[in-house]
């Protein structure tokens, strides 16, 4: 795990700091009780971050797991101020991802485009920006969705009270004047939540506090039993959060490399927070995942290595326990400008990135509004399943558009030279065509409009299939069938080369192997391009014995 370094205390320190108010607030929000919210920090931070493989990232309660969370209790009709009810739902879901990344489950987010994860990341930033602007000006953005709670705040920017919106500004001020300085760059959200909530208690500011939530217990999170009879009513709930949750993390590692320069892993990362969230459910916490702010926070506090999350849960338990009385004194314009800074910052972070996608392609860019528009608009759990489908129609249409069949023609010394595909066989003669794609249904009218004519007489086609996966579509296995069947008829035929072990034994279970007849199937060989030889001696064999039988 490696030493801890000073700039992990101090980034604990300020994200122990931070989840105090942001964890009340989400809670308090969603209708749990806030002291929950609080204990989100504690147990599941030191947990997910002992045991992430992305070292930086922060698990806790996000806006949108508290949200989802509340929306699964009361369609289930179960009472969310019920701890017991709390403990269950953070267990299962927990519990869901546990198993999801033991199954190693984690390979489905490999099919999310980058395109669709930028558009996704970009607006779970924008909703953590908005999502702060009553904390930090003192009006609730009124609006059905995040974009549209944007625009009426900046209508209404009258109706911003004068007091919240000068000391939110005055935090992002300090933040900027601190981040400047070189030897404060680390500790620069520090800086400015303690300098602007000690200028606010000593000019006597009216804003409101920590403490207007809700008063924060000097103690520690005790154990909690999970109600075991509203598991059955709360199982599809679970898994909701858990997509929820593995969702939002999925950005965090590409957002958040490790500084130790190894790797992520997002079936690790989905076991810790299913560990996370289990144990921290124990413990008075709800359901938690991988905070996209909380882990900004971090990593703009100077964090280095997974102590810091480890320390941001000690540190929220020491403050909890010493000095409940004054964090609640912390007031919440300060946590709201801090937050707009983060949420800023993590939106100026992949400029580069919309920038890429927007010169990739047409389609690309389509996706990343597409989904950026779905998350800042939709309930979370229908983002995620719009990026899902927009990721596997991209996936479908950019493999139908690589499929192609080229002609090799020998170019002496064993190498090959690609040509263009005949529109016709040459009777009498040995043709390679090489087929690359991933054997798509989507793919067969592009492969059988460049699909040459078969002669009048006997022609030899060699079909090289090694880039083909392992088990092609059913699909390509007719498609071969049929013009084995047509080049039969004109007395020639077909001969698949370089076919891997599992194309193989697929081709001896449907029968296409007795169909391309005795040596019509050459396996992959180790040496490129010897299965190849290997076809084009069985063809020329065969169109000797055919000419042999014709004398």
């Amino acid at each position: 795990m490696g030493r801890p370094k000073p700039s992990d205390v101090t980034s604990g320190l300020v994200t122990g700091l931070f989840s105090i108010p942001e964890g009340m607030a989400y809670a308090s929000i969603a209708g749990f009780n806030p002291v929950a919210g609080l204990f989100s920090g504690v147990v599941p931070a030191i947990v997910g971050s002992l045991t992430a493989r992305t070292v930086l990232m922060v698990t806790t309660l996000t806006s949108a797991i508290a949200l989802t969370s509340q929306s699964v209790l009361g369609d289930a009709g179960l009472d969310p101020s019920d701890a017991g009810n709390v403990a269950m739902l953070g267990v299962l879901s927990g519990v869901v991802m546990l198993l999801m990344g033991v199954l190693r489950l984690g390979v489905v987010l490999s099919f999310v485009s980058n395109a669709v994860m930028v558009g996704f990341s970009t607006g779970i930033a924008l909703q953590i920006v908005v999502g702060v602007l009553k904390d930090a000006t003192g009006y609730r953005p009124q609006g059905h969705n995040k974009l549209a709670q944007l625009g009426d705040w900046l209508v209404h920017a009258g109706s911003w009270e004068l007091a919240a919106t000068l000391v939110a500004v005055a935090t992002v001020a300090v933040w900027v004047l601190a981040h400047a300085v070189k030897r404060l760059r680390t500790v620069a959200l520090l800086v400015a939540m303690v300098l602007v909530s000690a200028g606010v208690a000593v000019f006597g500011t009216d804003v409101e506090l920590v403490g207007g939530i809700a008063d924060i217990p000097a103690a520690l999170p005790h154990f909690t039993a999970p109600d075991w009879s509203a598991a059955w009513h709360l199982l599809g709930g679970a898994l909701s959060i858990a997509l929820v949750a593995l969702a939002q993390a999925a950005g965090i590692s590409p957002s958040v490399p490790n500084p130790d320069g190894s790797k992520s892993s997002v079936n690790g990362d989905f076991t810790a927070q299913g560990l996370a969230s289990a144990t921290g459910a124990l413990f008075q916490s709800l359901p938690v995942g991988g905070s996209l702010s909380r882990t900004g926070v971090a990593v703009s506090a100077g964090a280095g290595t997974r102590w810091a999350g480890v320390f941001s849960g000690v540190w929220l338990a020491l403050i909890v326990l010493v000095l409940a009385p004054l964090a609640e004194h912390i007031p919440m314009p300060v946590i709201g400008g801090l937050i707009i800074v983060v949420g800023g910052e993590l939106i100026v972070g992949k400029v580069p990135d919309v920038r890429l996608v927007l010169r990739t392609s047409r389609l690309s860019a389509a996706a990343m509004v597409v989904t950026f528009l779905g998350t800042t608009q939709l309930p979370l759990q229908q983002a995620i399943i719009l990026g899902a489908v927009l990721s596997l129609l991209l996936y479908c249409v950019q493999a139908a558009r690589q499929a192609r069949l080229t002609a090799l023609v020998p170019a002496g010394g064993g190498r090959w030279r690609i040509a263009e595909v005949p529109a016709e066989l040459p009777a009498g003669q040995v043709t390679v065509l090489a087929y690359s794609g991933v054997s798509l249904f989507a793919e067969l009218p592009l492969i059988e409009s460049a699909w040459p004519k078969a002669p009048d007489g006997p022609a030899v086609l060699v079909l090289v299939v090694r880039a083909v996966p392992d088990v092609p579509s059913s699909s390509m296995v007719k498609l071969l069938r049929r013009r084995n069947e047509e080049l039969g008829a004109r007395g020639g035929r077909l001969i698949v080369a370089g076919a891997q072990p599992s194309f193989v034994r697929l081709t001896e279970h449907t029968g296409l192997a007795g169909a391309l007849g005795a040596d019509g199937v050459v396996p992959a060989d180790p040496v490129l391009d010897a299965s190849l030889e290997e076809a084009v001696a069985r063809g020329e064999r065969w169109l000797a014995g055919e000419r042999t039988a014709a004398d």
